[in-house]
């Protein structure tokens, strides 16, 4: 087991499944089936994303560098965690873009009954180690342990 720290975003704890990707996270594409077609597991939907194209995302451990795409993937991640599909927790190894970080912190403000724990800066060590399908657990203080 292998243990990073990075910067607590929203926060919480979790256990989940890693899903990881090397490239950038567009948010609207990979979560639009989830929003309009009612896929609860929220299966990346972003054809251009080779990482996570067609793999769940909701109650997974989603590892990524960053987020790219239009000026709504804040909204996207809110709507996702209104409608509960969206990823056990999200885990930056680069620090997190602003529009990514008012979705996570919105989604913690506003909603009562949601969970998404969101840790960026965790370094590109964390994502050359952390590979689809391995446990990470993501504790107080941004702590995240990957094994």
């Amino acid at each position: 087991m292998k243990t990073f720290t990075g910067r607590v975003i929203s926060p919480g704890e979790t256990t989940a499944e890693a899903v990881v990707t090397h490239g950038g996270l567009n948010t609207l594409a990979s979560f639009q089936k989830a929003l309009q077609f009612g896929d609860k597991k929220a299966t990346c939907g972003d054809q251009n994303n080779p990482d996570l194209y067609g793999k769940q995302m909701a109650g997974r451990a989603l590892c990524l560098p960053q987020t790219i795409g239009s000026t709504t993937g804040g909204l996207v991640l809110y709507c996702a965690c209104a409608m509960k599909r969206q990823p056990a927790c999200m885990l930056f190894s680069e620090p997190i873009d602003s529009l990514a970080a008012a979705g996570a912190v919105l989604a913690d403000v506003w909603l009562d009954d949601v969970s998404m724990p969101v840790i960026d800066s965790l370094g590109d060590e964390f994502l050359s180690y952390v590979q689809d399908g391995m446990a990470v657990t993501v504790r107080e203080g941004g702590v995240v342990e990957v094994g």
